[in-house]
């Protein structure tokens, strides 16, 4: 069967949108899976949010607004992914490229190691930043079968530039418990069904903010597509919530959404996926 490949982020109704010169946002996706461990796919996930945006209404009912207007670029550049090293550095050039042309970048992976380029591009330019990460893993390893650059490494990796706070974590070991720093971990069975947690997760992040939001952070009840999925995860509205808290009251330099492994026969991950990049993307345009 021959998979329809969708060029843009969106089905915009003014295609000049699409074009670089007009757009404030560039989508770029890594499809990269070279250091999962479990089910294997993810490489598939930029390319399946993409086909899934194309189901969205341009109007967000729930903030009122059309961020889709500010113009959207999908950069469809062709990433070195011989191995982990050269995907990280391929991952962070580009990032420098569209970041110097003073675009707003949003990477969607892949597994969750595209990640670190583009974290390692922002601390370049942001000495304060501050790394929030939306996951069920802590990924604090300093390596991985033997890679530091392994998915469970990733913010092992952000943690020697940046900042680094964690939420909705449910899934952390023992080698992983000298790196993990408390007052910036957020447990998701400390937070479950309470609303306080935000406020003081809000509090211990500096100004400059770039999310990482690994897609199993979310409970699987809502999105099982994933490469390690976990029971016990954040859910939908109170995520939203915590964004928007962000968004409203930090400077976001960029974000990404990695970690879709996306299933021949259920499309309900997929469309979340996209739908939530649409939804950071609108809170983003709207705090301009």
């Amino acid at each position: 069967m021959t998979v329809k490949r969708m060029p843009h982020f969106l089905d915009m109704d003014d295609e000049r949108l699409y074009e670089l010169d007009n757009a404030r946002y560039v989508i770029l996706g890594v499809p990269y899976d070279g250091t999962s461990t479990f089910v294997k796919g993810a490489d598939k996930g930029p390319q399946a949010i993409l086909d899934a945006s194309d189901s969205l209404e341009l109007y967000d009912i729930q903030y009122q607004y059309e961020g889709w207007l500010a113009g959207i670029h999908t950069d469809h550049h062709d990433y070195d992914l011989q191995t982990p090293e050269t995907m990280v550095d391929s991952v962070y050039r580009r990032m420098k490229h569209f970041m110097e042309m003073g675009k707003r970048p949003i990477l969607l992976g892949g597994e969750h190691s595209v990640s670190v380029g583009a974290i390692r591009a922002m601390a370049e330019s942001y000495p304060d930043l501050t790394v929030l990460q939306i996951d069920a893993h802590a990924d604090l390893r300093d390596s991985y079968h033997d890679s530091p650059y392994n998915h469970a490494c990733v913010m092992r990796r952000a943690q020697e530039v940046a900042k680094v706070v964690q939420i909705g974590i449910r899934n952390v070991c023992s080698e992983e418990l000298p790196n993990v720093v408390p007052e910036n971990i957020f447990y998701a069975h400390l937070i479950h069904n309470r609303e306080d947690w935000m406020e003081k997760a809000l509090g211990r992040l500096s100004d400059n903010i770039y999310i990482t939001v690994d897609l199993d952070g979310f409970d699987p009840s809502i999105l099982p597509a994933t490469g390690t999925p976990l029971p016990g995860g954040l859910q939908w509205y109170p995520t939203l919530a915590f964004l928007e808290k962000v968004f409203k009251n930090k400077n976001v330099v960029g974000f990404d959404v990695v970690e879709l492994c996306p299933q021949e026969d259920n499309k309900v991950s997929d469309v979340l996926a996209a739908t939530l990049v649409y939804k950071m993307l609108t809170m983003w345009e709207m705090n301009r």
